[in-house]
């Protein structure tokens, strides 16, 4: 299982690998201190007031479980997406991401109007406030509405159904295609192509000139025209 978890994050294009960041983020915010409990008490002395912070993962109830979850199956889909399982979900992974991170954010929303309730036990009485944590997981929840939406606009291609034939090349596939061909080593110079030379314009050729005329001969010698008797 080790050796899978990186196999199949090597396997995922940027825009998938941005919501496991996110998603890792929702879950890292949940390690941090959500609340301060404040205790009141009754000893010899009489009143005390203790002040302590609680991660949020140690507050349970249905807001943090469903925090808790939801980053859970984020990321359970995207390993699953890594490894080329094949399967639909309604509307697409962009849409179903985005759709968790804003339930996220409703939860952490609703943390700030109303805080984990308060009991009271022998003489102790606590109750919660916020702490700077909860600002954080706020932050993560954006982020992964923000990672969904950049994952829906890219349209990555899911794994075929068996039976399916093959989709129409998307925005992940095109850049993968053109990172190889960026990738390809440069032909060699023996298989260049030879450029050809252009052929020479063809030349007018003018006919030849008749010969001239020999002069017939006269009384042994060779007659003269009338200008040149003048």
């Amino acid at each position: 299982m080790i050796k899978r978890l990186p196999r199949s994050f090597n396997a995922l294009v940027s825009e998938q690998r941005v919501v496991v960041l996110a998603a890792a983020l929702v879950l890292v915010s949940m390690l941090l201190p959500w609340y301060s409990k404040t205790t009141n008490g009754v000893t010899r002395a009489g009143l005390s007031a203790t002040h302590e912070a609680k991660i949020a993962i140690f507050v349970p109830s249905f807001v943090e479980a469903s925090i808790f979850l939801v980053a859970i199956a984020i990321l359970v889909l995207m390993f699953f997406r890594g490894e080329g399982s094949a399967f639909h979900l309604p509307f697409g992974d962009g849409l179903v991401v985005t759709a968790g991170g804003a339930w996220v954010g409703f939860l952490v929303f609703y943390r700030f109007i109303d805080q984990p309730a308060g009991g009271k036990t022998n003489n102790l009485v606590y109750s919660y406030d916020l702490s700077w944590g909860i600002f954080f997981g706020l932050l993560a929840a954006a982020f992964l509405i923000y990672a969904g939406t950049r994952l829906r606009l890219a349209r990555v291609a899911e794994p075929p159904l068996p039976g399916e034939g093959p989709e129409a090349p998307t925005v992940a596939d095109r850049r993968a295609r053109r990172q190889a061909e960026r990738e390809q080593p440069p032909p060699h110079a023996d298989e260049a192509p030879t450029s050809v030379a252009p052929a020479p314009a063809p030349t007018v050729r003018r006919p030849a000139r008749p010969p001239r005329a020999e002069r017939p001969e006269i009384d042994g010698g060779t007659q003269l025209s009338f200008d040149e008797q003048e």
